[in-house]
């Protein structure tokens, strides 16, 4: 296996993955707090009396749905960050683990808790389409 990053790139990646992680958890409080956890009522805006309509019933399950969708998503994305993290504590950050190889700090910049080469991501997605 090839040596990892240096110290200094470790630390960089290491503060840019807890960023990444906090606006992560503050966006699935916000998702949370703003729809998941109101009642259909309050989503609708009606304090009547009077039965919500079939169409905003619909809507709102809609918008519902997405956000569990989008919460969902963040917190897989969560997951891979806190690997990313303990990968930078084992000294395993930036290396492929398909192939070993160094990860190009390109990708590593774009998307920190990348854990394959681009060649190897292209294979596993090939794959994954048979």
């Amino acid at each position: 296996m090839k040596k990892g990053l240096d110290r200094k790139k470790l630390k960089e990646y290491k503060e840019k993955l807890l960023n990444l992680k906090e606006e992560m958890l503050e966006q699935i409080k916000d998702i949370s707090e703003d729809t998941l956890m109101k009642s259909q009522k309050d989503m609708s805006g009606d304090m009547s009396g009077y039965s919500i309509h079939m169409a905003d019933v619909a809507t709102d399950n809609y918008e519902r749905e997405f956000n569990i969708g989008i919460v969902s998503d963040e917190r897989k994305m969560l997951l891979e960050i806190e690997e990313a993290l303990k990968r930078i504590e084992d000294k395993e950050y930036g290396i492929c683990h398909k192939c070993e190889k160094i990860i190009n700090a390109t990708r590593l910049n774009a998307i920190p808790y990348v854990q394959y080469c681009k060649k190897c991501q292209e294979e596993i997605e090939k794959e994954n389409k048979v």
